[in-house]
């Protein structure tokens, strides 16, 4: 069962209700500085941080595999000064470089293999200025993620409250399952079913520097500190040209 977060309009319009903004959005905002310069948001989803970027004068592509997503960011303020394309990370290729290049939202888990990992990393190699810095962030593998994540939340819509429940379905070849369920005002009950990958630092650091990108530093938390291997929830990726 594909994610239904990404081609379901009905889940797309809850998603901001659950992923709005927070410390993560403070800190990929700060990224782009005052200075306009020119941004790809890479997994942009609802647009939450594009939108933000193209508020501060940056000039702004948002480029997801999802229609539903889409159209949800298209109905936002600063819409029509932002480009939108409908592309997944492995593919994207849009002829031009760019001085940031970010994936948020824990996008770059979506990337399950180590293929798709290096089609990815050739992506954001191919798009990245020559002084450029692209960022994205990965859980660290050594939390206990599952005891996190287990949990069930009403989302108060117009409609009426919306019933979110997340279960933890496995854990096998370094990837996650887990489903999350909406049940509506309606009575209509909609299943999300996801797969996460929860590579290493060092298998995430291998590949892309196959691809010609080195990790510049890594953070482990939206505070900004380093990330230590036993204990931080993060690891904040910036890579630059080797």
């Amino acid at each position: 069962m594909p994610d239904a977060h990404y081609d379901d309009p009905r889940l797309a319009a809850l998603y901001d209700l659950g992923n709005g903004w927070s410390a993560d959005s403070d800190y990929y905002l700060a990224l782009a500085g005052e200075t306009p310069c020119r941004i790809l948001d890479i997994g942009c989803g609802t647009g939450i941080i594009t939108h933000a970027y193209a508020g501060r004068g940056h000039t702004v592509t948002g480029a997801d595999p999802s229609q539903g997503m889409l159209a949800v960011a298209r109905a936002k303020p600063h819409a029509g000064t932002i480009r939108w394309v409908e592309s997944d990370a492995q593919s994207l290729d849009l002829g031009e470089t760019f001085d940031l290049i970010a994936l948020t939202g824990h996008a770059f888990q979506t990337l399950a293999t180590d293929a798709d990992i290096a089609a990815a990393a050739a992506t954001l190699k191919r798009h990245l200025a020559p002084e450029g810095r692209a960022v994205f962030e990965s859980r660290n593998p050594a939390i206990d993620w599952p005891a996190r994540w287990a949990y069930a939340t009403p989302l108060e819509t117009p409609d009426g409250p919306v019933m979110e429940t997340r279960e933890f379905l496995g854990h096998e070849d370094g990837c996650m399952r887990f489903d999350l369920r909406y049940a509506f005002a309606d009575g209509q009950e909609l299943v999300s079913r996801s797969v996460l990958r929860f590579a290493s630092r060092e298998t995430i650091e291998a590949l892309f520097l196959e691809a010609g990108l080195t990790a510049e530093r890594v953070d482990g938390d939206w505070d900004g500190s380093p990330f230590e291997a036993a204990t931080s929830p993060e690891m904040i990726f910036h890579m630059r040209h080797v």
